[in-house]
């Protein structure tokens, strides 16, 4: 399958500033991205700049670099290439559940592993259990 964009939503019944820094937490990224076994980000608090590093379960290193961020609403990411691009974006239904919306796309070529629905899936249900 070709795909150089990918859409994905979730619903999950946690308060839109609990997913929010769940999310940007990168001490959390393995917790429900399987691929990643390690992820660590500086500088720190979060912010436009912040550059993530992360690991993956076979050894492979990946940067990123935040574009944009709003906290509660939305965060954009950029991988070293340029060429690979991730938004998060946030939305309250009420004030105990959030829908969030995931994009990767990629600016030429395909993505090599979009992300699937259960990705999303794990990371509702980790944090519906805390």
């Amino acid at each position: 399958m070709n795909l150089s964009r990918n859409k994905l939503k979730i619903v999950i019944n946690r308060p839109i500033g609990d997913v929010f820094e769940f999310t940007v937490n990168p001490k959390n990224t393995p917790l429900w991205i399987d691929s990643v076994a390690h992820e660590e980000a500086s500088p720190l608090p979060v912010d436009v700049g912040t550059v993530y590093k992360n690991r993956s379960r076979t050894g492979k290193q990946y940067t990123f670099t935040m574009t944009s961020f709003k906290p509660n609403d939305f965060f954009e990411m950029i991988a070293s290439d340029k060429n690979y691009h991730v938004r998060y974006t946030y939305k309250p239904i009420d004030s105990s559940t959030t829908e969030m919306e995931y994009v990767e796309w990629m600016e030429t070529g395909d993505l090599d592993a979009p992300f699937t629905q259960d990705v999303l899936e794990k990371l509702k249900s980790v944090m519906e259990k805390s």
